[in-house]
């Protein structure tokens, strides 16, 4: 049984995804164990390691908290060792005192040895008394610093077996969060192939990726080409002009930095062209000729004339600019929207063959061209603005599926007052429009039906 799940979906920014190695400080949860120092204060070891409980899932944790307890239970046992030798060390700092002041009294004793034997041979006596106890504390101290230099070189040891578990762990936990990342990315797509086509309902913006060229003009990227290719390519002015530039992404784009210009062997008409599956599509200046030109060879491929379509300002867009006939893409294909005299000057739908530019199929609808400000496809439905001007409005759609049209109410934000271009990217999901010498983008929402299969 198959279910249907309705939900919105706009567009969706691609997202980067970063992953770094860095120094790990105390502050980021890890500690500082040992604060061992000599007695000038400098700083004998130093181990930095995690916090325990961020290495409890398995052995290799648990071998890192042995590891974490012995570190502590020693600069427990150095922290001890320490202040004894502090200790010890003021204590030889008042016996060097006393020391100096035997030496005086040796001195006298050797200018006055007759007088003073006495009663400074019992002076140094009751001084030598006194420094006895330097000697097991001298003793002691060897002791010490002898032990404290092991403990500095087990935790040296200590440190090396900490690192390597930690680069191991991180090794692991970045793997582990790549292959997640690709899990998701895979269940988008997964999810982004389900959708069927939807019906627009919101657009928003613009985003302003440029000022450049005359009022009026095209740019566009192929909805056709792949993830990696992000080509632009750039057509300024409505007429007169047969150069066209392109741009190997939008970044070059916003910098002005061409990677190539192609010289067209025809002139165009209008600002309605499209780029799709490496070909331009492009209305021939003063006529009703659709020329496929293919960027890889340079040439033409085919041209053909879309009969009865009127051209060079019959039936324009309400701005005019020879823009009579439309050539447009969408997901489900080449599209030409036009308006002949059969049809009493309103727009006609055709679908074209990319390939030998034949007409697929035609809907006639009963909006007329002349009142129509721009138009574009999503899903086989033409959206149809009331206007090129400020306060315009999405306010006609009419749907190839059905043969049926409906009013709309769908503003948009013409930001600079005069749009010359607006077309569907199906790749982006996004509308590209070229607003008075302005390059804009628009974002689209659309109401999606996703189809899921059940089968219980």
């Amino acid at each position: 049984m198959r279910q249907n799940v309705l939900f919105l979906f706009g567009v969706m920014s691609p997202l980067w995804l970063c992953f770094c190695m860095q120094t790990i400080r105390p502050k980021e949860g890890w500690q500082v164990y040992s604060s061992a120092q000599d007695a000038d204060g400098r700083c004998i070891c130093t181990v930095v390691a995690p916090e325990q409980n961020l290495c409890s899932r398995d052995a290799k944790g648990r071998q890192l908290r042995q590891l974490l307890e012995k570190v502590q239970n020693m600069s427990q046992s150095i922290e001890v060792l320490n202040l004894r030798t502090q200790r010890d060390f003021q204590y030889i700092m008042r016996m060097e005192s006393q020391i100096k002041g035997l030496r005086s009294k040796f001195r006298q004793i050797e200018s006055d040895r007759k007088t003073l034997v006495n009663k400074n041979f019992q002076e140094l006596k009751g001084k030598m008394e006194s420094l006895q106890p330097l000697i097991p504390v001298l003793e002691q101290y060897k002791t010490d610093a002898k032990l404290i230099s092991q403990f500095k070189e087990e935790i040296r040891n200590l440190s090396g077996v900490l690192m390597g578990i930690q680069e191991e762990m991180g090794a692991y936990d970045y793997e582990e969060l790549q292959q997640r990342v690709l899990s998701l990315e895979n269940r988008l797509r997964n999810c982004m192939n389900k959708l069927t086509c939807g019906k627009l309902m919101k657009i928003t913006g613009p985003l302003t990726v440029k000022t450049s060229g005359t009022r009026f003009g095209a740019w566009m990227t192929d909805p056709q080409a792949s993830p990696k290719n992000n080509r632009v390519w750039y057509m300024d002015s409505y007429t007169n002009n047969k150069i066209v530039k392109e741009y190997k992404s939008i970044a070059d784009f916003v910098a002005g930095a061409e990677s190539r210009t192609y010289n067209l062997p025809f002139k165009w008409a209008g600002t309605n062209h499209v780029v799709y599956n490496g070909s331009l599509y492009y209305n021939k200046m003063q006529s009703n000729i659709i020329v496929r030109y293919s960027f890889e060879t340079g040439r033409v491929v085919t041209q053909r004339a879309l009969e009865s379509a009127g051209f060079h300002n019959v039936y324009p867009y309400t701005w005019g600019g020879f823009s009579d006939i439309d050539l447009m893409a969408d997901e489900l294909g080449l599209w030409a929207v036009y308006a002949t005299n059969q049809n009493a000057g309103n727009i006609v739908i055709s679908q074209l063959n990319p390939d030998t530019l034949q007409i697929l199929n035609t809907w006639n609808t009963e909006y007329s061209k002349r009142n129509a400000g721009e138009s574009f496809m999503i899903c086989g439905t033409l959206y149809i603005t009331n206007s090129h001007l400020t306060g315009a409005k999405v306010y006609y759609a009419y749907s190839t599926k059905t043969s049926t049209y409906e009013y709309t109410d769908i503003p948009f934000h013409n930001q600079y007052f005069h749009m010359s271009m607006l077309d569907y990217n199906a790749r982006d999901r996004a509308l590209y429009g070229w607003n008075n010498g302005h390059q804009v983008l628009f974002n689209v929402t659309l109401f999606h039906i996703i189809k899921t299969e059940d089968d219980s």
